[in-house]
């Protein structure tokens, strides 16, 4: 089983919305995802942040659409009470990174990709940019 690693709302947003110079790293971490040599996962949450951002640049449509085929590539991990519990009497400034740091780390995901890795301060997870964790993956798999 290949290891997985939790997408933040801004990596998958440089992805779908094809934000330059961040796109083609994002794609090539989505493309492992496609073939299966990593899992990806990330939360509904993360899913509906996106779906509201992408309708008014895409339309209810092309946005759903753009959420479908993300899905085929990126599983969702559930939220629960425990976890929105955590990150409302934790230290984190942002509560929806707090959300998705407890969910990552209460889901046994060890890596969260994000370009805000300054928001995040954790010891026990692993925060990469897309950049760093290619090659971080490069590295392991002698690539």
């Amino acid at each position: 089983m290949s290891k997985t690693v939790f997408m933040d709302t801004d990596v998958i947003l440089d992805l779908l919305c094809k934000r330059e110079p961040f796109y083609e790293p994002s794609a090539r971490v989505f493309d492992l995802g496609y073939k299966g040599s990593v899992c990806l996962a990330t939360t509904s949450l993360v899913y509906a942040n996106i779906f509201y951002i992408l309708r008014k640049t895409l339309g209810i449509e092309k946005a759903k659409e753009s959420l479908r085929k993300l899905r085929i590539i990126v599983h969702v991990v559930s939220v629960d009470e425990k976890m929105v519990d955590l990150a409302l009497n934790s230290s984190f400034s942002d509560f929806e990174d707090g959300l998705q740091y407890y969910t990552a780390r209460e889901n046994g995901i060890d890596t969260i990709l994000t370009r805000n890795g300054k928001d995040y301060k954790a010891n026990d997870v692993i925060i990469q940019t897309p950049e760093e964790y290619l090659k971080t993956f490069s590295l392991l798999k002698g690539l």
